[in-house]
């Protein structure tokens, strides 16, 4: 049976395994660029991705839970979550083929800000004229990147943020069965669909590698994408969603990292100016956030403090 573990208050142990996450995050990037640039369709290393990521969780989950660890509580939330995120990676991964690492990594920082958006009419928030100024900073720093007017904006930056909408829209829904459907019901979802899905269309027109570090990529893009996911849903039981969120930003430091070591290349002077741009706005709305949050737990405790009066 799928259980729903209690959350904890643990904040060092959710920070820790939130950067592991995003290590791995970076990792199945990484991957799927090398197997890209060696030759391999980008939709067959989508396939390598989700269907490595499916077998590992049914190893890992069936044997514990059986098959109630596939039934879901939201099946229609799940499968639109599901779509969405293989959405997001077939954008990402055909970008992949054509901009640097580092670049890709930076439009995708403005996820939290396409969240703030998405929030309005999914979830019923509101934002404030302050956030949405932020959200506006936040797009400025993305045309930084992008760099539309310049000569050597490249029409694969509309494939990054056509993955940014997507993945943005992967979180708003992923709230949506947060606590609902446990850990395991969530990956073997999102991990079914997309393998089910891209099957008719992979493996017709199947490309094998030239040599054992393909076939190495292919086994490390699903390994990685089930322990990332998996760790960053673990994290958020030890620690809030809030204390957690700038985790992600530490991404840039690995992507540099990986570019500069496995494709030789380092970000320009305009990707690190509107990254720096796109940070500061997500840390804006993090903290606007976390502040209002903390404001609304006070009253809370107050209106109940009153009433035992």
């Amino acid at each position: 049976m799928a259980v729903l573990a209690p959350r904890t208050d643990e904040p060092l142990r959710g920070f820790l395994m939130m950067c592991l996450a995003v290590t791995c995050f970076t990792s199945i990037d990484t991957s799927a660029k090398w197997l890209v640039l060696a030759g391999l369709p980008p939709l067959q290393v989508v396939f390598c991705r989700y269907a490595g990521h499916f077998l590992i969780a049914l190893v890992a989950f069936l044997p514990g839970q059986g098959l109630s660890a596939l039934r879901a509580n939201r099946p229609w939330i799940q499968l639109l979550r599901a779509l969405a995120l293989l959405s997001s990676t077939i954008f990402n991964f055909s970008a992949l083929a054509f901009l640097p690492l580092n670049v890709t990594t930076a439009i995708a920082f403005a996820g939290p800000i396409v969240v703030s958006i998405l929030s309005i009419p999914i979830l019923g928030e509101r934002v404030g004229a302050r956030r949405f100024a932020a959200v506006i900073v936040g797009f400025c720093g993305v045309l930084v990147v992008v760099q539309p007017w310049g000569a050597e904006f490249q029409p694969a930056m509309f494939l990054s943020l056509g993955a940014l909408c997507m993945a943005a829209l992967y979180f708003v829904l992923t709230r949506l069965v947060a606590g609902v459907d446990s850990n395991s019901t969530s990956q073997l979802w999102s991990s079914a669909i997309a393998t089910l899905a891209l099957s008719p269309v992979v493996l017709g027109g199947w490309v094998w590698p030239d040599d054992w570090t393909g076939y190495l990529g292919m086994v490390l893009v699903g390994l990685f994408g089930v322990t990332g996911h998996s760790l960053a849903t673990i994290a958020h039981r030890f620690a809030e969603a809030s204390t957690l969120a700038p985790v992600i930003y530490m991404q840039v430091i690995f992507a540099t990292f990986a570019s500069y070591v496995f494709f030789d290349t380092l970000p320009t002077f305009w990707t690190v100016v509107g990254t720096a741009i796109i940070i500061a706005s997500g840390f804006y709305i993090w903290n606007r956030e976390r502040r209002l949050l903390k404001a609304r737990r006070r009253s809370t405790v107050e209106i109940a403090a009153g009433a035992v009066r």
